[in-house]
């Protein structure tokens, strides 16, 4: 699994709509509004990294109202939680 973080700059105007076309994009997991340099964050998983590729080029970078990208790739998760229990049937 690579997980990876789209940082974007966007007209602010059409930050709700962004979201939305960003969240239906397959790979997006989570969406959020920021304060600082960007404007948005995505937090992206996918299988391979060729997917991320095409998701940031094809699909992100090419949403009228993005002006810009800088995509963060994930070395480790390190989280309190241990998110595979979520998954857990309960064996």
């Amino acid at each position: 699994m690579v997980a990876a973080f789209i940082l974007m700059k966007v007209e602010r105007p059409r930050l709700r709509s962004i979201a939305d076309d960003l969240l239906a994009i397959d790979g997006i997991a989570e969406v959020y509004s920021v304060a600082g340099p960007y404007d948005m964050i995505a937090i992206v998983r996918v299988k391979q990294h060729e997917e991320l590729n095409d998701l940031v080029t094809e699909h992100v970078a090419a949403l009228d109202g993005i002006l810009s990208t800088e995509t963060l790739i994930a070395f480790r998760s390190f989280s309190k939680k241990d998110l595979g229990l979520l998954w857990d049937i309960g064996e």
